[in-house]
């Protein structure tokens, strides 16, 4: 009789998110040369691994690469870094606006989820085929540990569409950040009071930014729905101050999904319409608005605005005086 095969693992506890810090301390303590580690959790939470890890790992030459926008040939990058051969260890942020901006790029060519999603080569971002042909070249030519911080949504790329690279040499650590202080995050991504004239101040860069903090809170899969509501309304918000009013729309419309009696999504989902010229489907948006709260004067004005425009006047003076 052949006795069952005995998992010694599978009664553990997962590891904490200390006990896993301290293993990536213990893992970049020993590495000597070139390694690749990956470390999955929310930008903020990353930096603040990065400082704790140059106070106790001080004996070696620490750097930081912040990548804040797409990139194609990431071996050339950091062939093209000063004084590179002096690194130990090299962290990598940003790699993910490289996958946003891919993903927005394939659904502005129509392609559905699926297609974007799908494992063939001609669905792959390319700074992961970059990263699939370059391996051996890493290995190689850089006497480095490289160490990349990444959101959830990222690992999961690496491990689909750059399997080549990322089972190569490499170890994974997941730090999640405790439940308080996502919602601090969280909260402090979103505001009190409506930001959008804030956010029409931000340069296109700094709005990306916003925006990607923004989309890997969401990703996060201990979000509460009302805190999912605040996110998706605060990324309308900043679509809509760009200008791009079917998006602004749609994240509104998620924003509806978790908090129905939103009154400042309705209105806002209302301002994109009119802004698209959807007058009719901006008045019914200001009604459900006001339907949650009557006194919401900029509803009532804009309302009357839109009626105006359609030729009801009688309806917009009513909506008017009401305002």
């Amino acid at each position: 009789m052949t006795p069952e095969a005995i998992d010694w693992d599978e009664d553990l506890p997962p590891a904490t998110p200390e006990e896993e810090y301290q293993t990536l301390v213990r893992t970049l303590k020993r590495t000597d040369g070139f390694s690749l580690l990956f470390v999955e959790c929310l930008p903020a939470e990353g930096k603040r691994l990065i400082e704790k890890v140059q106070a106790d790992v001080s004996q070696k030459k620490i750097q930081v690469l912040a990548l804040d926008k797409s990139v194609y040939n990431f071996y050339n990058i950091i062939e093209e870094l000063p004084e590179r051969d002096e690194i130990n260890i090299l962290f990598v942020t940003g790699l993910e606006y490289s996958l946003y901006e891919y993903e927005q790029e394939k659904r502005e060519l129509g392609w559905e989820s699926k297609d974007i999603y799908s494992y063939s080569w001609l669905g792959v971002p390319p700074v992961l085929i970059n990263l699939n042909q370059q391996r051996e070249r890493f290995r190689d030519n850089f006497n480095i540990c490289f160490v990349f911080i990444l959101p959830r949504f990222a690992v999961d790329y690496l491990i689909q569409r750059a399997p080549d690279f990322f089972d190569w040499r490499s170890s994974l650590f997941k730090l999640p950040m405790d439940r308080e202080s996502l919602q601090a995050e969280s909260m402090q991504a979103c505001s009190e009071r409506w930001k959008l004239e804030e956010y029409l101040a931000l340069t296109p860069q700094e709005r990306k930014e916003e925006l990607m903090r923004i989309q890997t809170l969401i990703d996060e899969d201990r979000q509460t729905p009302e805190q999912k509501a605040e996110l998706f309304f605060e990324q309308g918000l900043l679509y809509r101050s760009a200008e791009q009013y079917a998006k602004a729309i749609a994240s509104f419309d998620k924003a509806l999904e978790f908090k129905p009696d939103k009154h400042e999504a309705w209105y806002n989902r209302g301002n994109a319409l009119d802004d698209l010229g959807r007058l009719e489907d901006a008045i019914a948006s200001y009604d459900k608005a006001l339907e949650f709260k009557p006194d919401l004067h900029e509803a009532w004005y804009n309302r009357g605005s839109a009626l105006d425009d359609l030729g009801r006047l009688e309806d917009a003076i009513a909506s008017y005086d009401k305002a």
